[in-house]
């Protein structure tokens, strides 16, 4: 009995530590030390649904210009994966955009998929977080086009964008789900090789902000997010040129 003991922890410790990839994350996810969360894989992207805040914690994704195309329509939707009491719907969102300035912002953006015939996957609210307007129209959004200008033929980009909780922030007015909105968000935008350029970002930046002004080191970001991010990030001035920083 006592080996069998033994050996579940291992194999649990084991499990925890491990650093696993896919198309969408090619040197590594981030880890999966947070109970109770639901990893899903799309076909465009991966995400971690946190149970308790409903939100994801982070999101993982390749900008390729096969998937530009023409803007389309944002047809809300919730999640077939997710179970009710695990995500957010349609209706608590009402008189967010009045009450708390929030938009609906995509964590991965439509803008980068409208040419992929699995587009209206972007629009499910596990891939949405209330979002300043500021920042969702201004920074947020800044960047987002800088890496779409950034990548190329053969030349993609990979991207993992996730929500922090460094304050307490207003819930949703009309959510009937407890929930947490997060007041800081990161990205990550790297190559193959790992190579990257890492943005942290507040809910409170004016829309006027410069997005190159909010860039932070890999080892700065690792000693704020709560899980391990990919052991084979590291910082380069190239990515931050490409972006226009």
């Amino acid at each position: 009995m006592k080996k069998w003991i033994a050996l579940s922890l291992l194999f649990s410790v084991s499990l925890q530590a491990t650093e696993f990839r896919t198309p969408n994350c090619p040197v590594g996810c981030p880890s999966l030390e947070i109970e109770d969360n639901v990893l899903i894989f799309e076909r465009l992207y991966a995400l971690s649904q946190n149970k308790k805040t409903q939100m994801a914690d982070w999101v993982a994704y390749e900008v390729d210009v096969m998937n530009f195309g023409n803007t389309t329509n944002r047809t809300w939707k919730n999640n077939p994966l997710l179970e009710e009491n695990e995500r957010l719907e349609k209706g608590d969102y009402t008189d967010a955009s009045s009450k708390l300035g929030v938009d609906r912002g995509h964590q991965a953006p439509l803008a980068s998929f409208v040419g992929s015939r699995y587009w209206s996957t972007l629009n499910y609210l596990s891939n949405i977080t209330p979002q300043a307007k500021g920042l969702n129209q201004g920074p947020w959004k800044n960047l987002e086009e800088a890496v779409r200008g950034a990548v190329s033929f053969r030349e993609n980009l990979y991207v993992i964008t996730g929500t922090l909780y460094n304050k307490p922030m207003d819930g949703l007015p009309k959510a009937d789900e407890a929930h947490s909105i997060p007041s800081d968000y990161y990205k990550i935008i790297y190559d193959h090789k790992g190579n990257s350029a890492v943005f942290l970002m507040s809910q409170s930046l004016a829309r006027s902000t410069d997005f190159c002004t909010t860039k932070k080191s890999i080892s700065e970001l690792r000693l704020i997010v709560p899980y391990s991010l990919p052991s084979k990030l590291k910082g380069n001035s190239e990515i931050l040129k490409r972006l226009g920083c």
